[in-house]
């Protein structure tokens, strides 16, 4: 299960991943609250859309955006409570919770840490054989966390990405395979994902 985490709008996308690195869609929401509501009343909103997909689903984890700074205080402490909520509602039902910077998601969807939110959003179509874009942003987002972690070797564990897998563009080439050996065992977007994880650690 990814989440965009967001207290005027939260993404929740729920996703089957394959060994193969191809990927279905089970479901995807994004649960909106009105600023105009009491800030207990929006934050109890989330916990509880959280909470039925979490029971409805049984996610073996949850995989959340890590947001570390924004111009926007008000943004960030909403995204931070937001936040919060899922990970208690994940944590209460034995759910392991992972962390993913937004960095870290574009690495490994697009093989670029930089991309926009068009690159991510085709790429995660192609994924999981969409019929077309995912929207809107928050949902696009929340599957895009959600790839992310279905591409890691098990729950907390080091990424380990083998040069023996299939990326989200299809079997490996030759030339693929032998740039992969030429470079440790590890394809462009698996470098990439890795520049990105390193980037995050040194913050």
């Amino acid at each position: 299960m990814g989440v965009d985490p967001g207290l005027t709008r939260c993404g929740f996308a729920i996703v089957e991943m394959q060994p193969n690195r191809s990927g279905s869609s089970l479901h995807v929401e994004v649960k909106g609250t009105n600023s105009e509501q009491d800030l207990a009343v929006r934050i109890l909103a989330i916990q509880r859309a959280a909470e039925e997909l979490l029971e409805e689903y049984a996610p073996d984890v949850l995989a959340i955006e890590r947001v570390f700074s924004s111009a926007n205080a008000p943004t960030a402490i909403g995204t931070a409570q937001a936040s919060g909520v899922v990970i208690a509602a994940a944590a209460a039902r034995g759910i392991p919770v992972a962390w993913h910077t937004p960095s870290e998601v574009k690495a490994a969807v697009t093989d670029d840490g930089q991309a926009d939110k068009d690159a991510v959003a085709r790429m995660v179509q192609r994924i999981l054989g969409l019929p077309g874009l995912p929207k809107p942003v928050d949902a696009t987002d929340a599957y895009a966390v959600a790839i992310c972690h279905g591409w890691r070797s098990g729950v907390g564990a080091a990424f380990n990405m083998t040069a023996g897998t299939r990326t989200h563009q299809g079997a490996q080439t030759a030339l693929q395979k032998a740039s992969a050996q030429r470079s440790g065992g590890l394809t462009a977007a698996q470098r990439a994902w890795q520049e990105a994880e390193k980037r995050a650690a040194r913050r």
